[in-house]
């Protein structure tokens, strides 16, 4: 079948108010560039003439400012889901001029084929190449590109020349039948192909191709500081003591790694390791550091969605794919999420919170309570699967006038349930084996700063009984101090004796 070139311009001016739309990719990679740019053009031009224009859309994870930016800085997004992470689309959902609803990253596929969510009027999907039978290489990350595919009425191709053909083999997409049909995920291990190195589409609904010509634009992480440094220190050491006491098999098992500068700094810190043996990784992203991992072999293989690399790095992978081809596989979300999987390998799952209370819940979400940060993202599907759940945050932020260690969450994510060990770069609580009274004893002993430990105290011997002695009359004095005073220290829990 011989394809339609086209502009992105012209791509754009297909799509109709109230049009919902799928894009590929998982964070940056993999994520269309050019058209979301010119349909923030195209909304641009209606809103100015007066006219309504928004469009509703789906991705696999948070996207780039390419995407989400220009979109939202258009005002051009009804409904967004199922992550985000871009400063202008942040700031249209905390106003509700976008309406977004955070959804587990291993939900967001399956719910929507469902039905769920209506119908996909269009697929936009970054491609290294597409023969004229509908065989697509998919780019750096996959995202739930098969089910938007599989879904939409019609597809756009943007074909980025800066992506090698190479990347043939480097995918396994694989979409499982829907219940009642439903069939085991056979990964056995990190490394296990269970699909194919293409995604097969209806070529008859690719109603155009973008040529494009751009790198992911992924900006490198700066260095980790002090307090990032030390978290990841003692992320290591726990897990040192873990191998040693045997509570880790000896072969180790595989790792989940969050975005940031704190996953980088633990990676960092195991590849110096000369204890823990070679690993492998089963996670959602991996990072420039895990680069670094294979071409040292401390990390012998990594199964993920999405290579959110930095462009120096990308550039450095394409350069020498041959000796990369064989060590990544790149999966859908729902895959490379799936609480299935994650369960039967064992992985160990460290993630990050935006706060955590004394009794072990913690917020990964809202700051104070409120406003949202980024979203849920896959931490919820390892977290309540993993063979250990490690989270972790700074004691403190904005120079002391946060802890980030408080009597209560202002909104929860991850109850004290799925959380194994909470580390700050004051130290380890290790959680598992705690009733509520001695997780807080432990939290604010290990994890606090020393400003906020008296405080946390002074909250704890409030409460009136039972197994979980919260004080609700003073559960969010932390937050209320810091909205009334900038500083959280100056709670004062005499008044609620």
């Amino acid at each position: 079948m011989a394809f339609n070139f086209i502009t992105a311009e012209e791509a754009a001016a297909m799509i109709k108010d109230g049009d919902t739309i799928g894009l590929s990719g998982f964070t940056a990679p993999g994520t269309p560039k050019y058209i979301p740019t010119a349909i923030a053009e195209r909304a641009e031009k209606e809103h100015a003439e007066g006219r309504k224009f928004k469009v509703n859309i789906f991705t696999g994870a948070s996207t780039s400012d390419r995407a989400d930016g220009a979109l939202s800085r258009a005002n051009a997004i009804n409904m967004r889901a199922p992550y985000q992470n871009v400063p202008d689309l942040r700031k249209r959902i905390n106003s509700h001029d976008t309406h977004y609803f955070d959804r587990h990253l291993s939900d967001m596929a399956q719910e929507t084929r469902y039905g769920f969510y209506g119908k996909i009027d269009y697929a936009i999907i970054e491609a290294a190449d597409i023969t004229p039978d509908g065989e697509v290489i998919l780019g750096c990350g996959v995202g739930n590109a098969p089910t938007y595919a599989a879904m939409a009425d019609k597809i756009f191709i943007e074909l980025n020349q800066k992506l090698p053909h190479t990347l043939l083999g480097m995918h396994d997409v694989y979409m499982p039948a829907d219940p009642p049909y439903r069939r085991a995920i056979d990964i056995y291990k990190p490394s296990d192909r269970i699909g194919s190195p293409i995604l097969k589409i209806d070529p008859s609904k690719v109603i155009g191709i973008v040529r494009t010509d751009s790198y992911d634009m992924v900006k490198p992480f700066t260095e980790p500081d002090a307090v990032s440094k030390q978290i990841g220190s003692n992320v290591v050491q726990f897990l040192l003591s873990e191998y040693r006491k045997g509570r880790i098999p000896k072969e180790f098992l595989p790792l989940q790694s969050g975005v940031g500068n704190v996953a980088n700094a633990v990676l960092y810190d195991l590849g110096e390791s000369t204890v823990l043996p070679t690993f492998q990784m089963y996670t959602e992203v991996i990072q420039d550091a895990v680069i670094e991992l294979l071409k040292k072999g401390k990390c012998t293989f990594a199964s993920t969605c999405s290579m959110t690399f930095s462009d120096k790095v990308e550039e450095e992978l394409f350069g020498n794919i041959d000796f990369f081809h064989d060590k990544i596989l790149m999966r859908p979300a729902e895959i490379s999420n799936n609480p299935e999987v994650i369960r039967r390998l064992g992985v160990i799952a460290m993630n990050t919170a935006l706060e955590a209370d004394i009794f072990g819940g913690v917020n990964s979400t809202h700051v104070l309570g409120t406003k949202m940060m980024n979203g849920i993202g896959g931490s919820g599907d390892f977290t309540r699967n993993a063979y250990i759940s490690i989270f972790s945050c700074p004691s403190v932020t904005k120079g002391g006038l946060i802890s980030n260690i408080v009597p209560m969450v202002a909104h929860a994510d991850h109850s004290e349930h799925s959380v194994d060990v909470l580390v700050t770069d004051q130290g380890i609580a290790d959680l598992r084996h705690l009733d509520p009274v001695e997780r807080a004893y432990s939290i604010i002993e290990n994890c606090a700063h020393p400003d906020y430990r008296p405080l946390l105290l002074d909250y704890l011997k409030l409460g009136k009984g039972g197994q979980t002695p919260h004080a609700l009359q003073a559960a969010f004095a932390f937050h209320n101090a810091f909205n009334e005073t900038g500083d959280m220290r100056n709670v004062d829990f005499s008044k609620f004796a």
